[in-house]
């Protein structure tokens, strides 16, 4: 990464969620990096299908009611925001207890990038993704 290229950030589902849906305010200043190009929101197919799965779920939909919004409209914001990568990056040598966030890991370690999650399994392997370049944290200072 140079100087002048945003750094990358890999965000899990949870988090996702805050910003599109909830728009919680303690993502603000995540919310602002990513809007001024300093952070670059890398995604793949698997994660866009994860999004969309999890937004059928029943608490997930009445909040969205309650905001009036809709599935599509999320999708369609989170794919302006994301840099979709096409493929599917290599596996990690760091396994995680949960299946499910193991293709948010193997993409941070290929791209050495920041991650972000709330998920008690990928924050339990804090020491051993530091060993490969990426930096997790469950909440965002700016």
């Amino acid at each position: 990464m140079t100087l002048t290229e945003p750094g990358p950030v890999v965000i899990d589902t949870n988090i996702a969620l805050d910003l599109l849906v909830f728009e919680d305010p303690a993502w603000a200043p995540l919310a602002a990096r990513l809007a001024a190009g300093e952070l670059r929101w890398l995604a793949t197919a698997a994660m866009r299908v994860e999004l969309e799965r999890v937004l059928g779920y029943p608490l997930i939909a009445r909040r969205m009611a309650q905001r009036e919004l809709q599935p599509p409209a999320v999708l369609a914001d989170f794919d302006t925001r994301v840099r979709m990568l096409d493929g599917t990056p290599p596996r990690a040598p760091c396994v995680c207890s949960d299946p499910d966030d193991q293709i948010f890991i193997d993409l941070a370690v290929a791209h050495r990038a920041l991650l972000l999650s709330k998920d008690r399994a990928v924050l339990s392997m804090k020491k051993r993704l530091a060993l490969r370049g990426v930096v997790v944290q469950a909440a965002y200072a700016g």
